[in-house]
């Protein structure tokens, strides 16, 4: 559920405010949102086509056309949505999938379609990270990362979040290092599009290595996982 604090702005499942315990007025239900969530991955990052809406070079759509199309395909389920709940599910999302300016919305990562991006790169931090299965490490080393079925490749801020997007997928995961700081002084442009998502064209394999074992984060996951087993 998502509800809005008059102080602190849009809150999701929690009762009260966490900034101030207000009660806060009801914005929508968490089935709302979900089934919300899912249609604007399809349209933002994937085929805007397939509603009939136009998204410009660096991926932004209007909000009014998608309330127009969510309507024309479903007034029952979509009666009640308005522009406001798009600010609401774009400020209370726990990744930073989406960005809102003005009337105009867009995903900040994952997307299929190409688009032209106008993220943030300063602040990059000087090391990211991306998992992949045992069996692909020594082929990464030796080739680099490149998109695979997406326009961008997507890196984490964190070991830990590394390591998490990768459990999608293997069940222990290897997590490489990825030297940003000499990337970009060689002249590559990372993006900051998520809250801990990243984004490159491409990483050539110089700047890639295993994550030390040692590192207190990655001995932190390595222990996360042999709890699970």
């Amino acid at each position: 559920m998502i509800r809005e604090c008059n102080v602190h702005g849009y809150f999701s499942d929690e009762p009260l405010c966490p900034a101030c315990n207000d009660e806060g007025k009801f914005i929508m239900r968490s089935g709302e949102r979900d089934s919300m969530a899912r249609r604007l991955a399809l349209i933002l990052r994937h085929a805007p086509e397939k509603f009939d809406l136009e998204m410009d070079i660096n991926g932004w759509i209007d909000i009014k056309d998608i309330i127009r199309q969510f309507k024309k395909r479903d007034e029952r389920r979509y009666h009640w949505l308005r522009p406001h709940h798009f600010r609401a599910v774009s400020e209370t999302d726990p990744k930073g999938r989406y960005e809102v300016r003005g009337n105009m919305i867009r995903a900040t990562y994952g997307h299929t379609v190409e688009i032209e991006l106008d993220l943030p790169t300063e602040n990059i931090p000087s090391s990211l990270y991306f998992p992949c299965g045992p069996e692909e490490v020594d082929a990464l080393l030796e080739a680099g990362l490149i998109p695979s079925g997406r326009a961008h490749v997507h890196l984490s801020g964190s070991i830990r979040s590394a390591g998490d997007a990768g459990k999608v997928h293997h069940d222990r995961p290897v997590i490489l290092d990825v030297d940003t700081a000499r990337m970009v002084a060689s002249g590559h442009t990372v993006w900051h599009a998520g809250v801990t998502v990243y984004l490159a064209e491409s990483v050539d394999p110089e700047f890639l290595s295993v994550a030390d074992p040692n590192d207190p984060e990655m001995q932190i996951l390595t222990a996360k996982w042999d709890e699970e087993e």
